[in-house]
């Protein structure tokens, strides 16, 4: 079958298409036949060789896709060859087929096509996971989430927003921070041109905040934490080693928590799975959040999509299609 291969780690340019094994469904698994994936910055630090993909995962890149399914393992129930489908995976998306453990498929949500689809599992895996599940954001609270126009910030504001929080974001450009107020922000904040903490300062600080950032803006974010704060980091784009003010977390009795999706457990995974299905497609299914999808693009192309998303210029998610 056709899938993505890397000439090694490095730049984009190492990846192409080319030829693989078909995958075979084990016990509790099915095969997907893809029709579209999405690319995520996880993607290109597997390419530059950061980030491997766990035991037993598929060597190919690929964190999600959407398709039909074409096979079914042993003791897979409540599935039918030919459905419609949407999954979170380990790895295996850049590829015609994948075989993916049945807990990580989903439903397409009502009023999405299946090639829009594919930009959604990843996404709403992390911000229901991170946002809810771990930081217990309530109606009426304070959200700030950084990269908001972002695939990941784009979901964030628009779950948060539709689940009743008061929501915040960064970005840095104009187009950006119109994109943020348009999904829902009642705030976007210039990183360029504004300091965060002093926004967040001025409205009693943020009772969440999701930050992709890490190292570089550790302190900053417990400074514009509320008392009682939780900082959710789930990304190193700015550094892995960072100093951390353990009485300013003492003195607001802030939690900050680190997380990753891809090499959870898969009862974790499928448990995340569940409660995006119960909880987030709704309200794709009733227009209140939906995917933003500014590139789609053949899988041919993955070398040029692995290029904007480096540029960073991007809103959204890039989308390859199959």
């Amino acid at each position: 079958m056709r899938a993505v291969v890397a000439a090694g780690t490095g730049g984009p340019e190492v990846l192409s298409v080319g030829e693989v094994p078909e995958p075979t469904p084990a016990a509790g698994e099915v095969v997907v036949d893809v029709v579209a994936t999405a690319v995520n910055r996880a993607d290109t630090l597997q390419r530059q060789g950061f980030y491997p993909p766990p035991p037993g995962a598929s060597d190919t890149i690929g964190l999600e896709c959407s398709g039909r399914i074409s096979a079914l393992g042993e003791g897979v129930e409540g599935w039918s060859v030919g459905d419609e489908v949407c999954a979170l995976l380990a790895g295996g998306g850049y590829a015609e087929r994948v075989a993916v453990p049945v807990g990580q498929v989903m439903p397409v949500p009502g009023g999405v096509s299946l090639v829009e689809a594919a930009a959604l599992p990843e996404v709403a895996a992390t911000v229901w996971s991170n946002v809810f599940m771990t930081a217990h954001l309530a109606r009426g609270e304070r959200f700030l989430v950084h990269g908001g126009a972002g695939g990941i910030g784009t979901m964030a504001i628009q779950l948060a927003s539709a689940r009743g929080a008061e929501v915040l974001a960064t970005g840095g450009s104009p187009d950006k921070l119109e994109l943020c107020r348009s999904l829902g922000a009642t705030r976007a904040i210039s990183y360029r041109d504004e300091d965060f903490v002093e926004v967040l300062e001025e409205v009693g600080g943020a009772d969440v905040i999701l930050d992709n950032m890490g190292a570089k803006y550790l302190g900053r974010n417990v400074a514009a934490l509320a008392t009682g704060g939780r900082l959710v980091i789930i990304g190193m784009q700015g550094g892995a080693k960072g100093e951390l003010d353990i009485n300013a977390l003492l003195r607001k009795r802030a939690s900050v928590t680190a997380t990753s999706l891809r090499a959870r457990p898969l009862e974790e995974k499928a448990a995340i799975c569940c409660g995006v299905v119960e909880n987030v497609w709704p309200l794709v299914a009733a227009g209140q959040v939906r995917p933003i999808v500014e590139n789609t693009m053949p899988l041919e192309d993955v070398a040029k999509a692995h290029r904007l998303m480096d540029e960073g210029g991007h809103s959204g998610k890039i989308v390859l299609t199959l």
